[in-house]
């Protein structure tokens, strides 16, 4: 009879505690089973739209883990604010924490941003000849933290993303086609007319030079030991270098054969007795 007053005291003075602390656990469980469904869903949700708008391969599970854990983790701190728990404390020494680590991988961070911009702006990709930040190459390979170049003397330059997404950069493959530019010279008392003929027979016998937009041959320059002409020709980008060199050669062979001079630098000495 002692025990059944003593269970019935007892059941009196903590059952509403009970039953509310009950209340409270079976909604935070609920709250939390929603929750991570949601934060599912919403998770599934952005990786479709990543998937449709074609997004580096290598961007959108890293994106999709990272949106994933941060849903995960407000899930949970609802969670446990709903059973009482005082989450100020606990989220000031989280936020005092992720600013220290933070600030220890300032120059990572940075990294890690302009890789993400990379990816998703994609201002070149695998395979495109780039200059940026000194350096000349074919795109090899584009990670988180650094892009890696192949340069034309099979060099490996590895380059981190900060700098890569904040500075300049050429992309030499972002168009189909190319304008080549040479400075040729004749000698002073050589045939003007005669040395831009030769030039534009020389463009016209190239068929890889377009003909639309047409070739520019000019006297650009009456410098100090030469006539020097500026000529400019379009050619598809895959051309550039053949073009370039080839026409070097052909305007020296030819220059001689037709009497033209490339004049080199020199100097007149006059001695007085």
């Amino acid at each position: 009879m002692e025990n059944l007053d003593s269970m019935n005291s007892f059941w009196d003075e903590y059952s509403p505690l009970m039953v509310e602390y009950g209340t409270s656990l079976l909604m935070a469980l609920l709250v939390l089973l929603l929750g991570l469904w949601i934060a599912k869903m919403i998770t599934g949700s952005i990786k479709k739209m990543m998937l449709k708008s074609k997004m580096d391969d290598s961007l959108v599970p890293f994106l999709t883990s990272l949106v994933g854990t941060i849903l995960k983790i407000l899930v949970v701190i609802s969670a446990l604010g709903m059973l009482g728990i005082e989450m100020t404390s606990f989220i000031a020494i989280l936020g005092a924490a992720g600013l220290a680590i933070g600030m220890a991988l300032s120059g990572t961070l940075q990294n890690f941003a302009g890789g993400v911009m990379l990816l998703i702006f994609k201002p070149f990709k695998v395979g495109d000849f780039v200059e940026a930040q000194g350096h000349m190459g074919v795109v090899k390979e584009i990670q988180i933290f650094n892009t890696i170049l192949n340069t034309p003397d099979n060099k490996i330059i590895i380059i981190p993303n900060g700098g890569l997404s904040t500075g300049s950069m050429t992309n030499f493959s972002t168009m189909a086609t190319r304008r080549v530019d040479w400075t040729f010279g004749i000698a002073y008392g050589d045939d003007v007319d005669k040395a831009e003929a030769v030039l534009q027979k020389l463009i016209d016998a190239d068929k890889r030079i377009l003909k639309d937009p047409v070739s520019f041959i000019a006297v650009s320059e009456l410098a100090d030991s030469s006539v020097n002409f500026v000529v400019r020709a379009w050619v598809n980008a895959a051309d550039y270098w053949g073009v370039y060199f080839d026409m070097n050669k052909a305007v020296y062979k030819t220059f001689d054969k037709e009497g033209l001079s490339i004049p080199f630098p020199q100097m007149d000495i006059h001695l007085d007795k």
